[in-house]
């Protein structure tokens, strides 16, 4: 079994579709999914999805890009009470967005801080986005990790050697979608070539980012077996043995969800 660690299916690019969506990726044998919110107003949605299928469960954030949207800003405790739900099972995803600057860094690092602090109080893995802010957010999580451990997976990795080398050292997982797939990320691979196996996830970011041979088309979740099999094939094993591994990882990370 695979899971797809991270997917957006309250996106309007899933509209209906929901119930398609979640048996062809069981079809391609892909059995469990984390939807993300990234807006708390959404949140209802996103539980909904979590709800209607037991292959799927959800996280609940604010994405570094909609920060200054929130009516007034999420506190430690809104985040802690949406864990309670029995199918929320992680934090995020949050970070820090330098690419579009729509909100300013000190707003971001802040909620960025506040998500974390609602990870160590839970217990559950804390989503990293980092987009053109790779010394910050290295920063950020070694500093907030000295102050007391959290679980951490690196979401959607496409950034450079340093960042997978300091997250690493703070115990964090690394996530990697359709990116790691494409001919051109041959630096990308080589910087999973060197990532323990016990700290690799996979994931799609659905809709965003569909791995060849669906590439530029919508992405969802059946579709993270086509980047499995690029990375198992890189790591000289069978796509079988790869997805055990990874799996098992998943569930390490995200203890809330039985094996």
């Amino acid at each position: 079994m695979l899971v797809d660690s991270h997917c957006h299916l309250d996106f309007p690019d899933f509209k209906g579709e929901i119930p398609e969506i979640i048996r062809r990726a069981q079809a391609a044998g892909v059995g469990r999914m984390v939807t993300i919110c990234t807006r708390l107003k959404e949140e209802p949605q996103v539980r909904a999805i979590a709800e209607s299928s037991d292959a799927v469960f959800y996280a609940v954030g604010v994405h570094p890009l909609n920060v200054g949207e929130e009516p007034q800003e999420p506190s430690l405790a809104d985040l802690v009470a949406f864990a309670e739900h029995p199918r929320m099972v992680g934090i995020g995803e949050t970070g820090l967005d330098y690419h579009y600057d729509r909100w300013p860094h000190d707003l971001q690092a802040r909620l960025f801080r506040t998500h974390v602090a609602a990870a160590r109080e839970t217990g559950l893995p804390l989503i990293v986005h980092a987009r053109d802010a790779d010394e910050d957010v290295a920063a950020l999580l070694e500093e907030e990790h000295a102050r007391g451990a959290f679980p951490c997976v690196m979401h959607c990795f496409s950034s450079g050697r340093e960042l997978a080398r300091r997250t690493l050292a703070i115990g964090a997982c690394l996530s990697f979608s359709g990116v790691a797939a494409f001919k051109s990320a041959e630096a990308l691979r080589s910087i999973f070539d060197e990532v323990p196996l016990e700290r690799i996830l996979v994931e799609t970011d659905a809709p965003y980012l569909a791995p060849p041979p669906h590439r530029g088309r919508r992405n969802e979740p059946a579709y993270v077996a086509e980047t499995a099999r690029v990375l198992a094939e890189r790591r000289g094993m069978t796509p079988e043995a790869f997805a055990e591994a990874t799996t098992a990882n998943f569930h390490r990370l995200f203890s809330k969800i039985a094996p």
